[in-house]
């Protein structure tokens, strides 16, 4: 562990001294994509000072790290509120012990009041929780059961997110053996829009199709994601995206840490986007987010005028109800939340000129 914070502080300093690194002015920082909290503390500790003494974080409003709720403890994390993290996510998942289990995690129900505590006590009032739904064998009561105690943390965000089956990971396995049977997709249908309601009637609205958040408790570096902000990603498969370019790291461990000792950027699919493909993407992004895909705003970022560029798709969806125009915008309708991405996928069409 040791030698890999050394390895991403030296990958920090290839970009402090390149010629991008006038420009290196984060305004969030997110340490996630992982357990970041099974590093020592005083790991933890060196690779917070380490990124302080390479970046200027004066402008930083946000610092999140995810914690595991098994691994919490109150040294870590007064430790991590000291050192300028202001935001902790933890990976709560369920509520339903024989549902943790299909998931294959460690901690237990109880576990996650008590890291609730501890960060309270430690100073952090932003606070997230990760659920998952459509977990095989899971039903909608269990799942509003899950919803219901986590509700009573009084976090201030929640993301609930489908479990989805990525290629070769151990759910995938199972999945394609046939020792699991994934949800069926109109439960998860009812318990997306189960979760929707609830908590919205609790004022937790949607703020992006997965995300929910009380007034001003968003997550700001999901965010700039969202609106197709700049980000600079450090460590093995992380990905980055800056001006139109991106990439992401190399993902085999090895293979990271050889170009990082060689002084190379373990950079790999570098792409330069298209105009066109920016702004299709771009559109795509926004339409997850609830306030929908803000003209002004595109037309900030990309130059073009959405309305022009997208005028047949945009036509064409608000005929079928998929989505509605207000207030120099358009979001998707209720019922087209089921299908976002296949809407936002419209977006991306042929490459007309821009």
């Amino acid at each position: 562990m040791e030698r890999f914070v050394d390895l991403i502080l030296r990958e920090a300093d290839q970009w402090r001294q390149s010629r991008a690194a006038d420009d290196l002015k984060p305004a969030t920082v997110f340490f996630g994509g992982g357990t970041p909290s099974l590093l020592p503390i005083e790991s933890m500790r060196r690779l917070i000072r380490g990124l302080h003494e390479r970046f200027d974080l004066s402008s930083v409003v946000e610092w999140t790290v995810e914690v595991n709720p098994a691994t919490a403890n109150a040294d870590y994390l007064a430790m991590l509120r000291a050192n300028g993290v202001d935001r902790l996510s933890f990976g709560a998942q369920s509520f339903d012990r024989a549902e943790l289990a299909t998931l294959e995690r460690r901690h237990n129900p109880d576990d996650v009041p008590r890291s609730i505590d501890l960060a309270r006590a430690a100073g952090f009032n932003r606070l997230n929780l990760d659920l998952i739904f459509a977990i095989p064998g899971q039903t909608l009561e269990s799942w509003a059961k899950s919803l219901v105690q986590t509700i009573s943390l009084g976090t201030t965000h929640l993301s609930c997110y489908a479990l989805t089956y990525e290629p070769n990971t151990p759910m995938a396995v199972k999945k394609r053996l046939g020792t699991i049977r994934a949800a069926d997709e109109d439960l998860e249908l009812d318990m997306l829009r189960y979760t929707r309601d609830a908590l919205h009637a609790r004022n937790m609205p949607p703020y992006e199709i997965s995300n929910f958040a009380a007034t001003g408790q968003e997550c700001r570096h999901n965010l700039n994601y969202w609106t197709g902000g700049n980000y600079l990603s450090l460590g093995p498969s992380a990905a980055s995206h800056v001006a139109g370019w991106r990439w992401k790291n190399r993902p085999h461990l090895g293979e990271w840490e050889r170009c990082v000792e060689a002084g190379r950027v373990p950079a790999m699919d570098v792409e330069q986007l298209s105009p066109r493909q920016r702004a299709g993407e771009l559109a795509m992004l926004m339409l997850r987010l609830s306030r929908g895909l803000e003209f002004s705003a595109f037309a900030a970022r990309t130059g073009c005028d959405a309305r022009s560029l997208f005028a047949d798709t945009i036509d064409r969806l608000l005929s079928i109800h998929l989505i509605e125009e207000r207030d120099n915008s358009i979001q998707l309708t209720e019922s087209a939340i089921g299908v976002a991405d296949s809407v936002a996928a419209e977006f991306l069409g042929p490459a007309e000129t821009v």
